[in-house]
């Protein structure tokens, strides 16, 4: 394969001819003419965790004018499992309202974003957080992006152990150009080492050109899917025997994008192929890593993904390739169940007696808003709170460890800034509602995602609630675009944007995230959303059985057909 003679892609001769991820950008930054980068940099950028974006809402007045789009850059910070301190959660805060939009945007990754930071603040912003011990290399790219790790220490005695591998690959697989430090850190001693004198970089696992795509890693714990682990490259489920982690199953091939009107693009859902030890995963994902690297397509970035690699060359060759690089082979997978994908409301103890609240941040957008100062609560919670935030793949908030000293000082502050802290008062259907960010700035969007699904469910609200539904939980994800960065095809309801107003409505997916769901309607507008989902509420009432979740539901009364692997989720 490595042998092949093939017709690289634009990025690939970008990444080429980049010296590890410099390309010129150091010029892009200080050329104060545009407010945009060099276009080759653009594709850089991501690497270094950034996304060149535009105001789309502004985007006609501002041609109007003869002027250029309001370029600003989208700053995606690499958070391992989902953890920060408060340290680190006031740092983001500060740089957020000095150089961003005054929000944090928690994604569906476990990381903060920060939006419309303009290039003249770019490198002052991102130095600002690696002062706290945060980067952002490899927060977009083709690489290793952060890697997910169930955040809720409740729910079990491992997760520690299973955190601490989360963190392990992470720093493994990290890029070692030293273009980022060149870059962004200004000399000074942060947490990334500077080079050492003379030192050429080179990079072991990924190579000059680095992977063909992005590579996605996530981690869970049994019973709970809450990082969505089949949605991901590369999914590690925990075995654990009486509290102590014994290993992993190794899941493969999991990715969500697709191209609308490309049916050999679509979403993939990862195969278990073995077990692995704990001592030994971490040189797994890297074998896994390499295989990519040499095997992916490198000619169109649309079948780049590993899933598109498994489907052309087979999941026995891929595994035979994997025993091959690792030195041994893979063992039987190990018996686990998944009984669901979302977070636990309100205050929980761990096992070690400490607690912890999970509150809901609606779209991920960490924001005060009038009668709900979220932002400026969870700021002056990080002021005096001596545990951590964790931030889950649902887009919500753990402020953990909680002292007990703090803990009705938290729930007061809370109740001060309009927070709901138990959400009893919201519906199962916005508890674990998802939004990708969509317009105004994601230049890929088709239509509005997050800015809009609150409207949205305040009206399947009302349908739900005439038949004794409101406190179901239903998994509803909606997005701009057929890229699925809110995994909408693991939905029950997925909803993804054609265009302004107009949606693609998807039913059947599993609660437990281990289904895919399948295309019901085409082109819909609100109303057409809600007229068609309301029947079916109303069928769900009368006739499911006990216990039946909603995506069940709609597979066993032929509303859509099961979709059992991305090969046919067109079908």
């Amino acid at each position: 394969m490595a042998d092949t003679i093939i017709k690289l892609s634009e990025v690939e001769h970008v990444k080429t001819a980049s010296n590890y991820l410099r390309g010129t950008l150091a010029d892009s930054l200080v050329n104060r003419i545009t407010g945009a980068l060099n276009p080759d940099d653009t594709h850089l950028i991501k690497f270094h965790g950034s996304y060149q974006q535009t105001d789309r809402d502004l985007d006609s007045e501002r041609k109007r004018q003869k002027l250029e789009p309001l370029y600003s850059l989208m700053i995606r910070v690499r958070v391992p499992g989902g953890i920060a301190t408060p340290d680190q959660w006031q740092r983001m805060d500060e740089l957020s309202t000095k150089f961003a939009n005054n929000t944090l945007k928690i994604t569906t990754r476990q990381t903060f974003q920060l939006h419309g930071v303009l290039k003249r603040n770019l490198q002052k912003t991102i130095l600002g957080f690696n002062q706290v011990f945060m980067d952002s290399i490899a927060g977009c790219g083709d690489v290793n992006r952060n890697v997910m790790c169930n955040p809720n220490p409740h729910q079990s005695e491992v997760h520690a152990q299973v955190y601490e591998v989360s963190r392990q690959i992470s720093a493994h697989l990290t890029p070692r150009t030293s273009a980022y430090w060149e870059l962004w850190l200004d000399g000074e001693q942060q947490h990334i080492s500077a080079p050492n004198e003379g030192e050429e970089d080179a990079e072991p696992i990924y190579g000059k050109t680095y992977l063909p795509r992005k590579f996605k890693i996530a981690l869970a714990i049994p019973p709970h899917n809450d990082t969505d682990i089949f949605a991901n490259d590369l999914g590690l489920i925990a075995i654990e025997e009486k509290g102590q982690l014994l290993g992993f199953n190794v899941a493969v091939g999991g990715g969500m994008g697709m191209t609308f009107g490309m049916l050999d693009t679509y979403p993939r859902l990862a195969d278990i192929i073995g077990f692995v030890p704990a001592d030994k995963v971490v040189d797994l994902c890297e074998k896994v890593v390499t295989i990519q690297r040499d095997w992916g397509n490198r000619e169109n970035r649309k079948y780049s993904r590993l899933k598109y690699t498994l489907d052309r060359v087979g999941l026995d060759v891929f595994r035979q390739e994997l025993n091959h690089r690792l030195g041994y082979e893979l063992e039987l997978g190990r018996a686990y169940k998944f009984e669901s994908t979302g977070d636990a409301f309100g205050w929980t103890t761990g096992p070690d007696g400490a607690h912890h609240l999970t509150l809901l941040v609606e779209g991920g957008r960490v924001a005060d808003r009038p009668g709900n100062t979220l932002k400026t609560a969870l700021r002056e919670i990080a002021a005096f709170h001596t545990g951590d935030f964790r931030l889950t793949g649902n887009q919500n908030v753990i402020i953990a460890n909680v002292a007990p000293e703090h803990r009705l000082t938290i729930q007061a502050l809370l109740t001060e800034h309009g927070v709901e802290v138990a959400g009893n008062d919201l519906s199962g259907l916005r508890r674990g509602a998802l939004a990708c960010v969509a317009l105004n700035t994601c230049s890929l969007a088709f239509a509005e995602a997050e800015r809009y699904l609150p409207q949205l469910l305040t009206r399947l609200e009302e349908s739900m609630k005439a038949y004794n539904l409101t406190q179901d939980d239903i998994l509803l994800r909606m997005t701009g675009c057929p890229n699925g960065c809110a995994r909408p095809y693991l939905a029950e309801i997925g909803l993804v944007g054609r265009s302004v107003g107009r949606y693609n409505l998807y039913l059947g997916a599993a609660f437990n995230g281990e289904r895919l769901n399948k295309l019901y309607k085409e082109m819909l507008d609100e109303d057409g959303i809600v007229r068609e989902l309301t029947p079916i509420f109303a069928d769900y009432a009368e006739n499911r059985e006990p216990l039946e979740r909603f995506g069940d539901f709609t597979v066993r009364r032929g509303y859509v057909h099961a979709s059992t692997h991305g090969l046919n989720f067109h079908e």
